[in-house]
């Protein structure tokens, strides 16, 4: 059994590739460290509303609470970053919108969740009589701890993994699995020194210290998970930032050396990666809908997507495109749209809100 077991681990490796993630590991269930950051960063009151990162207890760091008997993780990355792409002339250009490069193409949900459940198919037929349940961000996971456990890389100091040669331009995916399989060696090296890059560029100052992210001041949580209103000091901070950020990843020297992605599920549809404020503002539902369908932009849902925008386009310059596009939502029948959107008019200089 161990042979087989030992072969199957390596097949394992084949198959992801085949896949096509670009790395895979597997490693034990031990993260009790990883769980008692994650306490501390709880009881520091640091994931703002972000209940579900409390609501599990340790089953999130204890994955054998989660599925009962999980004796090895298997941990697997997959790189996002489009090509041809010019990010930082977006974010340059103040009646652009700037939206984070994972979401321009279509949500990575399903396309990772179908692949590994076809890995876990794959394993059950060559070690019958254990279980394979797959993750992606369905589950109280500790994605990140796992990855470096599994030796895919090291947790940067703007908390996501990062890799020399990869930089930190991809999703990661998890299966549990029953199966003793032989474990490779954790990641134990931090190349990040003395470099403080990803903490300097941050637009809202959302680290309080390094490793260690304020999710009440970070734009994703702002843009994505934040359901109300944006905090008001915080608006003029964002720029033209509308779902997401990447600035932490922008300048992090290692994502000089990652490749793009080849999966053409993840080039941008609908020009969302070199899009005005104003005209994606002026979206109707209906057209909301339709653009951003099977796309992570739905998240924001569309009331959430005006709340962001007009964000934007108060920070915009006062072009007539601008204002017009204002002035078109003022009377939206939400008060989130509509505060947001005065908000953005007084910017300008307008009364009349």
């Amino acid at each position: 059994m161990t042979d087989n077991l030992t072969t199957t681990a390596g097949k394992v490796r084949d198959w992801a590739h085949d896949l096509g993630f670009q790395a895979v590991g597997i490693t034990h269930t031990e993260l009790d460290d990883a769980g008692n950051r994650l306490n501390q960063w709880l009881n520091q009151d640091l994931n703002a509303d972000l209940e579900y990162m409390a609501a599990h207890g340790s089953k999130r760091y204890r994955p054998d609470e989660l599925v009962p008997g999980t004796q090895r993780i298997i941990a697997v990355r997959l790189d996002y970053r489009p090509e041809p792409d010019d990010p930082e002339t977006v974010l340059a250009d103040d009646e652009k919108a700037y939206i984070t490069r994972y979401s321009l193409g279509r949500d990575y949900h399903k396309l990772m969740r179908k692949r590994l459940a076809k890995l876990a198919k794959w394993i059950d037929e060559a070690l019958p009589g254990y279980y394979h349940r797959p993750f992606v961000d369905s589950a109280p996971v500790l994605e990140k701890p796992i990855a470096v456990k599994a030796g895919l890389g090291w947790q940067g100091k703007h908390t996501l993994v990062l890799h020399p040669q990869a930089g930190s331009w991809f999703f990661l995916g998890e299966i549990y699995t029953s199966a003793p399989l032989p474990v490779d060696e954790p990641w134990t090296t931090d190349h990040c020194g003395s470099c403080t890059a990803c903490l300097d560029v941050c637009p809202t100052n959302a680290f309080p210290e390094p490793y260690v992210l304020d999710a009440g001041r970070c734009i994703s949580y702002l843009t994505i998970e934040n359901n109300g209103p944006i905090p008001e000091e915080l608006r003029p901070l964002m720029g033209n930032r509308v779902f997401g950020c990447d600035d932490c990843q922008l300048v992090c020297p290692f994502n000089k050396f990652s490749d793009s992605t080849e999966e053409p599920d993840f080039q941008p549809r609908h020009g969302l990666d070199n899009s005005t404020l104003a005209e994606l503002f002026l979206w109707d539902e209906e057209t909301f809908l339709k653009r951003t369908e099977g796309s992570a932009i739905r998240r924001a849902g569309y009331e959430g997507w005006l709340r962001n925008l007009a964000v934007g386009l108060g920070n915009a310059p006062s072009t007539i495109p601008v204002i017009e596009a204002l002035k078109a939502r003022r009377d939206y029948p939400t008060e989130l749209v509509r505060e947001h959107v005065q908000w953005a008019l007084r910017r300008h200089g307008s009364t009349q809100v």
